[in-house]
């Protein structure tokens, strides 16, 4: 199974209306902002359920 890529650098790519596009330096995956706001929020809410159960 491949190691899913956290996207630690983006850059915008497109932005279209109210939507702007960006680009994974790592490895070139290309999503709307707010899906990347979503994965850090779900990141930060994973990180803080493993601190409350040790």
């Amino acid at each position: 199974m491949a190691n899913l890529c956290k996207h630690p650098r983006v850059r915008i790519v497109s932005r279209h209306e109210d939507t702007e596009y960006v680009e994974c330096l790592e490895c070139g995956e290309v999503f709307d902002s707010e899906e990347f706001r979503d994965m850090e929020i779900e990141e930060t809410a994973e990180t803080e359920d493993v601190v409350n159960d040790e």
